[in-house]
């Protein structure tokens, strides 16, 4: 069982939030609503004195239906009525699907500069076999990461210091089997990759946080199983001034606590981050003494461990209404 001990103060640099926002030395906790964007109005969410605000997903696509025709009429709707109600907005800018929905706009698809835009994902089910799991941008492609680099710097002009930061949403992507690697693939890519877009992201947000969802890489030739490009951008990440956590609070899973959880209990002083509390992270159980674990100890866990600035709790029934909300109400003020 994990223990809930006192919170460990944690440096974060000035730059990073809203102007106004006295940080704390324990977690700022946020709901987590995915594309769930109606549910801002709920009561529970809206009354909640120690939930700071919300973290909402938008898909590249919807932000940017024509080539660099932008529409951010949704964020600004959301984060106007948030403030309304005093509270904040996380921005998850998605480029990745679980699912056959298409994530990047038409003309990354259509034009063959592009590659497709898009690449499909696989993953081994519980046979071993590869199935379809989703749609992810090709963050390897120069042209693509481009086009990306650019909805940031105009995301950046509307929001930034306006909304408490924005995250990249994981870099983790199905591609382990051979016969399944887009054209252009590479594990060495793809962390040079995604390393150009953390700086394309801190150049554009100054104010902001700006947070990656690091929590696996793809294996290279010469990599331990993926963690040296992991090390890699996490180092890069405390050089720049971008924050790191990852999708799930996942203690007592082995691979995390082989690859993410570590490098962010380790991380700089000084470099934020936020973690999410998703679909299946409070049914997780210890693989050995099969106990499941609870709010207060993964609560416990994400501040003590991890020290964690950000919580983004989803909404998981029944533990969202039976278990989260009540825990965060019984939170002294912050």
């Amino acid at each position: 069982m994990l223990p809930l001990l006192a919170a460990l103060a944690v440096a974060t640099p000035a730059s990073c939030g809203t102007p106004d926002h006295q940080r704390d030395t324990t977690p700022h906790n946020y709901v987590f609503f995915g594309r769930d964007r109606e549910r801002l109005a709920d009561t529970a969410f809206l009354a909640h004195p120690t939930v700071r605000g919300a973290q909402v997903k938008y898909t590249w696509r919807e932000l940017e239906p024509r080539r660099d025709g932008y529409d951010f009429s949704a964020i600004q709707e959301d984060l106007t009525f948030l403030r309304q109600h005093g509270k904040r907005l996380f921005v998850q800018l998605q480029d990745v699907s679980f699912s056959e929905a298409m994530i990047t706009p038409d003309y990354l698809n259509s034009d063959s500069i592009y590659h497709g835009g898009a690449a499909a994902k696989y993953e081994a089910d519980a046979t071993g076999t590869s199935q379809f799991a989703g749609w992810v941008a090709r963050r390897w492609d120069p042209a693509v990461r481009e086009r990306f680099a650019r909805l940031l710097t105009a995301l950046a002009r509307e929001f930034d210091g306006s909304i408490e930061g924005i995250v990249l949403p994981e870099t983790a992507i199905g591609f382990e089997d051979p016969a399944h690697q887009p054209a252009g693939f590479s594990a060495e890519v793809y962390a040079d990759g995604v390393r150009e877009t953390l700086t394309a992201a801190r150049g554009a947000f100054r104010r902001s946080c700006v947070i990656i969802y690091a929590n696996f890489m793809p294996a290279g030739p010469s990599t331990d199983d993926g963690l040296g490009y992991l090390r890699g951008i996490y180092a890069h990440a405390a050089a720049i001034g971008v924050g790191v956590g990852g999708p799930d609070i996942l203690p007592y899973r082995p691979f995390q606590r082989l690859n993410s959880l570590p490098l962010i209990e380790k991380r700089a002083p000084g470099v934020i981050a936020g973690m999410a509390v998703q679909d299946g992270n409070l049914a997780d159980r210890d693989r050995t003494s099969g106990h499941q674990i609870t709010v207060p100890e993964l609560y416990g866990f994400a501040m003590t461990r991890l020290r964690l600035n950000y919580i983004f709790w989803g909404t998981e029934e029944p533990y969202y209404t039976a278990d989260v909300l009540p825990f965060l109400r019984a939170l002294p003020a912050q």
